[in-house]
């Protein structure tokens, strides 16, 4: 009787594990290069429309939400010289990005446009030589300079690029005795 007992708590105990693996197997989906939010957008220079058409709602770019998407944004710009014409966003032989005047559009859909088609005299195309993912992180970038996204996205600058050493690069100096001030000297 007891026999029979253990071996029907032992098929009970089978019955319940033996399913637990089987439901752990699930892998983590990943998307390394997430899909563009509109692979063909409609890009307008202007907000001039003929007759009573409503405007079309601004495409959004994806990587304007996440730090890590700018700061790639950032890697890609000068990984692709384009501070070689915009000089770290201050402009040169192109035109600067870090002001308010924006010759073809401040949208996201606008500096899309810029970097894949290209620009007349000078702005190169960027069209199948650069993933859609990668213009999104650039065009993040650039809108950041001009301060056109949240102070949690945007990357900050670059310690070679600052005035002074970054605090923790300045080797330790140790305080030294400077004895009483001439204020606190009494007579």
């Amino acid at each position: 009787m007891l026999d029979l007992k253990l071996r029907l708590y032992l098929i009970l105990v089978l019955l319940v594990c033996a399913p637990l693996p089987l439901a752990s197997c699930k892998r983590e989906q990943r998307q390394f290069e997430p899909p563009p939010p509109n692979p063909n957008p409609v890009i307008t220079m202007s907000q001039l429309r003929p007759g009573a058409q409503a405007p079309e709602a601004p495409i959004k770019n994806p990587a304007e939400d996440s730090a890590y998407a700018v700061s790639e944004g950032k890697r890609l710009y000068t990984s692709y010289n384009c501070s070689g014409c915009h000089f770290n966003g201050g402009g040169g032989i192109g035109p600067a990005l870090m002001d308010e005047k924006w010759i073809y559009g401040s949208e996201p859909a606008n500096v899309y446009a810029t970097i894949v088609e290209g620009r007349p005299n000078g702005m190169p195309s960027f069209r199948h030589k650069i993933s859609d993912n990668q213009v999104w992180e650039i065009a993040a970038y650039v809108r950041s300079l001009s301060g056109q996204l949240p102070k949690d996205v945007s990357p900050g600058r670059n310690d070679d690029m600052n005035v002074h050493k970054s605090e923790q690069a300045s080797e330790e100096k140790k305080p030294q005795a400077s004895g009483l001030p001439k204020s606190a000297e009494q007579p």
